[in-house]
């Protein structure tokens, strides 16, 4: 009964049978034809042909979704103004692979009441599967464990299926789902060819508890980059920086990722280095660290950068509060703000931005505030001529400081907001912006102001504590991106460095030529027999025992290997540069060029992957430290973990599918780990 002929016309009356849901009828001439809208395959579609054979093509359709058909028939003869199907969103694909449950789609007939109940016929109520997605929603979206005795929750939801009874014990259900996703995320990193890059984060509580949250960040196999809070610890009020180490040792030791470990990237500089230091003398026992771990101990520049910002703000501290009860003085009353206007306008003041306060916690709209009020500096100056009452009026001096510490938050604002932009933030997006930000420090601290140049001598002491620690790792980075290699790196350096800048350029020259000597003994290794933790040894290619020349193989390998090893990286760097556009994408870059670089691209996804910045988009511009949420301080420490663990994981499944561009947005905002607050 199959029909290849074309058409388009729609279908001349109401069809009543639930199969039509999933077709069309359509007319040519005087023959009849229903079009699957799965396939598009067209079958007879005349009344006299009846429906049997539009079900039997439903049954083995395989464009189609996995409708159940008999459920759907039996809910059409049970209401026949409706056709109904139920939407199923599968958490744990792999728990409930024998039912074969897929998602369908929910629809309802237009002329349905929305008032009556629907019968849903043979649809089974599972309860374990119901009950555990009430722990999954409670884990993602941060709900309070006693959510589940509330009353309207359980009218709601007695409503909604009687034959659901709701767990009080929740916790136990959720400490179930943790058990399971942890084995999952331990086997995916189990899995993993490349190594591993862990953020070391502090938080701290409202009643001063203090917390370690480690978080490994890698490139997986697919060449796209992954993040996994692997745990949040509750320390000791008494720790110390040896038992920092312990912790993480230990953490990491619990994982079996230690001989994978690459970098630590430490939220606060001031962080003693002798923490990275005992965990890299630890897991180097049974293996030397890649490069001798010059690269293990990188700070993050985010914290950095709100350092800067926070010398700003502090030394605008007065000029700062002169400003505030400026506005507020304006807005006081609407004669108040009329006579302030007109002033503006003798002026020739045509701002179309309006005088507002900042939220002092967020630097950012300090920043803005600032910004706003010295387009209004004019009318201001006027102000104190014609309202007596006005008396925090700004010095010309003040104005002056006012402007220039401005436009340095100006800068550092920019930088910051490309950085937390970028949804896939590779290690070689920082090295052009922190250089920008080197050479202005260089700029302000020659000022002849000796109150901006003091100022900007403090702020260049903290900046340089973090360059002399991270610039290597943040040149390296981006002579891996080939749309720069070594060039980017010889266009700043005489900025920064003038006359030393060849030794400088040298240094990095001779870093990354030894950071990829590593990568070849690396390889070098597993064909020489020595297995490398994480690693297994290529097959035998000859059966025979008694193969005299199993050694010429070895020496031809030996030095074929160094000679490809040796021009692998002499290779790309040669090359020209790629071209630089918005839509480069550097890991599919890689993913492709692979095959050309072999032992080089393992060393990029390694690098890459380092987390040069450990601050949060959502809280970037944040003065307040790390802080805890009453709800989950007040948790025991081995659900807390569970929660704030778990809650990553199964956010990161949500996001996975949408990470394919660096510049899109998820669809999942950020469901907040907790807040941050003064």
């Amino acid at each position: 009964m199959e029909i290849s002929n074309e058409s388009a016309i729609k279908k001349p009356k109401r069809l009543t049978s639930v199969v039509w849901n999933h077709f069309e009828r359509v007319r040519k001439a005087d023959i009849c034809y229903a079009v699957c809208i799965h396939c598009n395959k067209r079958l007879s579609g005349s009344s006299n042909s009846g429906t049997t054979h539009l079900r039997n093509h439903l049954m083995r359709c395989l464009k189609r979704s996995n409708y159940d058909v008999s459920q759907l028939l039996a809910a059409k003869r049970r209401k026949k103004e409706g056709a109904l199907s139920l939407t199923a969103i599968n958490y744990d694909e792999g728990q409930r692979k024998e039912e074969n449950i897929k998602p369908t789609i929910l629809k309802f007939d237009q002329e349905q009441k929305k008032d009556e109940p629907i019968n849903l016929g043979s649809i089974r109520f599972d309860q374990e599967r119901s009950r555990l997605d009430l722990a999954r929603m409670i884990i993602l979206h941060g709900y309070p464990l006693a959510m589940v005795n509330h009353v309207g929750f359980k009218v709601f939801v007695k409503d909604l299926q009687p034959l659901f009874e709701v767990n009080s014990a929740i916790e136990l259900d959720c400490m179930e789902i943790y058990g399971k996703e942890k084995q999952k995320v331990y086997e995916v990193m189990s899995r993993s060819h490349g190594r591993i890059n862990l953020a070391v984060d502090m938080w701290t509580s409202p009643e001063q508890a203090e917390y370690l949250c480690l978080t490994a960040h890698y490139i997986d196999e697919d060449w796209k980059l992954q993040k996994k809070i692997l745990n949040f610890v509750s320390l000791d009020p008494s720790h110390t920086e040896d038992m920092l180490s312990e912790v993480i040792i230990k953490c990491l030791m619990e994982w079996e990722v230690g001989h994978k470990l690459f970098s630590m990237t430490f939220h606060d500089c001031a962080t003693n280095d002798d923490v990275a230091l005992r965990v890299k003398e630890h897991f180097s026992q049974d293996r030397p660290l890649l490069g001798s771990g010059q690269l293990l101990d990188v700070r993050c520049v985010g914290h950095v950068l709100n350092l800067i910002v926070q010398d700003c703000i502090e030394a605008l501290r007065e000029v700062t509060h002169k400003i505030r009860e400026s506005v507020r003085y304006v807005k006081t009353s609407q004669a108040t703000l009329g006579k302030f206007n007109e002033i503006a306008q003798q002026v020739g003041i045509n701002s179309q931005q309006n005088l507002f306060l900042d939220c002092p916690t967020q630097w950012n709209s300090t920043y803005l505030m600032l910004d706003t009020v010295l387009e209004y500096k004019g009318a201001f100056s006027l102000l104190q001529e014609h309202d007596p009452g006005y008396t925090v009026a700004l010095s010309d001096t003040e104005w002056e400081w006012a402007s220039s510490i401005t436009s340095y938050m100006k800068l550092l604002l920019e930088i910051i907001a490309v950085l937390s932009s970028n949804k896939c933030p590779t290690a070689n997006i920082y090295f052009p912006e922190i250089c920008d930000i080197h050479i202005q420090l260089i700029e302000w601290c020659k000022s002849p102001d000796d109150f901006i140049s003091s100022l900007a001598l403090k702020m260049k002491a903290k900046f340089d504590k973090y360059w002399s620690k991270c610039s290597l790792a943040l040149a390296v980075a981006v002579i891996l991106d080939p749309r720069f290699k070594m060039k980017l790196v010889e266009y700043y350096y005489p900025q920064i460095y003038g006359t030393d800048a060849a030794d400088r350029i040298k240094d990095v020259s001779d870093g990354i030529k030894e950071l990829f000597n590593v990568y070849c003994s690396t390889s070098a290794s597993l064909h020489q027999g020595v297995a490398l933790p994480g690693s297994s040894l290529p097959p035998s290619t000859s059966n025979d025992s008694r193969d005299r020349l199993k050694g010429f193989d070895k020496f031809i390998h030996e030095t074929s290997q160094n000679q490809n090893i040796v021009s692998d990286l002499d290779k790309y760097l040669e090359e020209p540069v790629f071209p630089r556009n918005c839509d480069f994408h550097i890991l599919n870059w890689w993913k492709v060029q692979k095959p050309r670089y072999p032992i080089l691209s393992m060393m990029v996804r390694d690098v890459l992957g380092i987390p040069m910045s450990t601050v949060a988009p959502e809280v970037v511009f944040s003065t307040g430290a790390r802080v805890l949420d009453h709800y989950r301080s007040s948790l025991n420490p081995d659900t807390r973990q569970a929660l704030i663990c778990t809650q990553d994981w199964l956010q990161t499944g949500l996001e996975e599918p949408n990470q394919s561009s660096p510049h899109q947005s998820s669809p999942h905002p950020a469901i907040p780990l907790a807040i941050e607050a003064n």
